[in-house]
């Protein structure tokens, strides 16, 4: 899976919505769904915020074991 399916998958996990987390990162909804559908390149700051906001380090997104971890328990 790529970095923004794991960020969904993390954010759908939490009950998190793309609102949420759309005025967490100070942008639009359109814009944040630009961002998870990988659309517009997701940079490492953005990575930490949206990591800080979903309560998980930022890291778990690079890699899917570490996703399924957060999402299975």
């Amino acid at each position: 899976m790529t970095v923004n399916q794991n960020i969904e998958r993390v954010r759908r996990a939490k009950g998190v919505t793309k609102t949420h987390l759309a005025k967490v990162l100070g942008m639009s909804l359109q814009g944040y769904r630009y961002l998870e559908n990988g659309s517009v390149r997701l940079d490492v700051e953005r990575m930490k915020v949206i990591g800080d906001a979903l309560g998980v380090d930022s890291s778990i997104f690079l890699d899917d074991k570490l996703t399924d971890s957060v999402i299975c328990g």
